[in-house]
């Protein structure tokens, strides 16, 4: 992948359930090193863009690029190939409960690899050090507080070293103090790492504290693209009326303005 080719691009993507339009006409890219944030009301289609991403949703038309290739057939091999590059780390850690933490972060070493499981042991040892959980190594998903699920979750989307890491909502079912804590390692891993992060959430806080630069999505089309604090400079509309928490003026009877969308390309 060249320098400057866009980690994740989408370009006039649209995505449709039955006649149901999800997703109509998004263009974006995301660049390398970055934390991206994606934000909407519910049903807006945050989740359906993941899934786009990453190849669970085919595209009625339009294109999504990962690191430069076209996902397609999640089944096909050079989309699989482009897939062990991407770790995801879903909104509720998807850990199997019938393994060890240390069982669940070697699966995808084992599935992927041909290392030695001595080799494999220690990357364990190194991930779960990385999200602050060198002690959880033998216990059981069970044993664990939602928020250590969490970070044994991200060490597992982390074992093979991807360059891009998709979270869906990361900060779901977490306090306010184990959130900021979820916050400050995204934080380290990108600067550890240098890896792009792609975050759907709707934590306020940590919108604002971990973003580099936002996508708000209304009613599946982009209505903004670009810095947080343009995002929260903007006064009315369905993005004032997110900030604020406020029900969206256009349930209230009004239109909502449209905002120019930046060229971030």
């Amino acid at each position: 992948m060249a320098a400057n080719t866009p980690v994740v691009q989408a370009d006039n993507l649209v995505v449709k359930y039955g006649e149901n339009t999800v997703l109509n006409g998004i263009t974006t890219s995301f660049g390398a090193g970055e934390i991206r944030v994606i934000l909407g009301t519910s049903g807006c289609g945050k989740t359906t863009f993941l899934k786009s991403a990453v190849g669970l949703v085919r595209p009625f038309s339009g294109t999504v690029k990962l690191l430069g290739r076209e996902i397609t057939d999640p089944d096909e091999p050079a989309t699989q190939e482009v897939l062990k590059r991407v770790g995801v780390l879903f909104q509720g850690g998807a850990l199997l409960g019938s393994l060890t933490v240390a069982e669940n972060v070697a699966l995808p070493l084992q599935m992927h690899t041909t290392l030695a499981p001595r080799i494999i042991d220690e990357m364990i040892r190194m991930k779960l050090a990385q999200v602050g959980l060198p002690h959880a190594y033998g216990l059981y998903p069970r044993e664990l507080s939602g928020g250590m699920r969490k970070r044994a979750a991200m060490a597992r989307a982390l074992a093979l070293d991807p360059p891009l890491l998709f979270c869906d909502e990361p900060s779901a079912g977490l306090d306010p103090v184990t959130s900021a804590g979820l916050d400050e390692l995204l934080l380290r891993i990108r600067e550890l790492l240098g890896i792009t992060i792609v975050v759907v959430t709707h934590e306020l806080l940590s919108i604002e504290k971990i973003s580099d630069r936002i996508i708000f999505l209304h009613k599946g089309t982009l209505l903004f693209d670009g810095a947080f604090a343009d995002a929260r400079a903007i006064e009315s509309g369905p993005i004032a009326d997110f900030f604020a928490r406020k029900e969206p003026s256009a349930a209230l009877g009004a239109a909502p303005p449209q905002f120019a969308v930046e060229n971030n390309s």
